[in-house]
């Protein structure tokens, strides 16, 4: 399981290579902190953005122009976000995993309790869900902390699912490894009151 990089001092003096490397490791996406913590101030970040070495992708966050988007983007733009505090989860976390074969949209986002607290512009293509997470209910897909197959089940993942894409979503992750039989037993107890619901008498 990849690991949150550790916290390191602040750059007294800009440093592209680490600006380079945080970016690298997000798909070339990167934080106003995250460049300060690299030693570039506001005004050279807006120096940057003008000589168009930085594109600014939404407020506060930015991509260098040496990457382009990739497949993970939108989800990385979503954790930045969050500060990298939350987890991509939900039906988000279900496409991530594969157990699906399409991402649905807005991207669910699961943040911390005490986020309830906060007064957020939550991005319109964003949902947001509050939970404290423990480790063992996370894991990595690419660049984003997902929620781990069984949490991203027991979270509701398969909300608005027809009884045809659960049954799919069920056998992949029996298949994969992802979850054992004996976890799987509440899904196939809905299937199976689905099935009921839809017999004739």
């Amino acid at each position: 399981m990849r690991r949150e990089r550790p916290k390191i001092e602040r750059s007294p003096v800009p440093s592209w290579d680490r600006l380079f490397e945080t970016a690298a490791h997000q798909e070339g996406l990167f934080t106003t902190r995250q460049a300060a913590d690299a030693g570039y101030s506001p005004q050279l970040l807006d120096h940057y953005l003008r000589i168009r070495w930085v594109v600014r992708v939404r407020r506060g966050i930015y991509r260098l122009v040496h990457f382009r988007a990739g497949e993970h983007a939108d989800f990385v733009v979503a954790w930045l976000w969050s500060e990298q505090s939350g987890v991509v989860s939900h039906q988000t976390a279900l496409g991530l995993h594969g157990l699906t074969d399409l991402l649905r949209w807005p991207i669910h986002l699961t943040v911390p309790l005490a986020w309830r607290m906060r007064r957020l512009q939550v991005p319109t293509d964003v949902t947001l869900h509050y939970a404290d997470l423990s480790p063992s209910d996370r894991t990595w897909r690419g660049p984003v902390p997902v929620t781990s197959p069984r949490r991203t089940l027991s979270d509701g993942g398969t909300t608005g699912l027809s009884p045809e894409e659960l049954r799919r979503v069920l056998d992949r992750a029996l298949e994969r490894g992802l979850v054992a039989r004996s976890e799987l037993a509440p899904f196939e107890r809905v299937l199976g009151a689905r099935a009921g619901l839809g017999s004739s008498p």
